[in-house]
């Protein structure tokens, strides 16, 4: 499993560096009150328009079209991201930020597999 888990994170990291301006930053935590884990990749980029916020999980979504594949990804990475997380009973999310993007993962303190 953590294995698994190191997919979600590094595949989160990969878009983050991808699109960041300069920054990006890595959040991790719980919520007791809920029985959560939290990590929150957030970067500086252009971030992610709200009609798209569910689009960039489906597979070979890649928002810039003008992006080659050689300089960008495949458009797989945050759909296995989002599938690792609810295989672990989590979700994946885009969560609203002002500026940039920020993907929140959540995954149950107690999951069972």
């Amino acid at each position: 499993m953590p294995l698994w888990l190191g997919r979600l994170l590094t595949n989160l990291l990969d878009n983050a560096d991808r699109h960041a301006a300069t920054t990006v930053h890595v959040r991790l935590g719980t919520d007791p009150a809920r029985g959560l884990a939290l990590l929150d990749v957030e970067d500086d980029g252009p971030g992610i328009p709200p009609a798209d916020r569910e689009r960039v999980f489906e597979r070979f979504t890649r928002l810039d079209d003008a992006r080659s594949r050689d300089h960008g990804g495949t458009g797989l990475g945050l759909s296995i991201a989002r599938d690792i997380a609810r295989h672990h009973h989590g979700t994946l999310a885009v969560t609203p930020t002002p500026t940039g993007a920020r993907l929140t993962a959540t995954i149950p303190l107690t999951a069972a597999d």
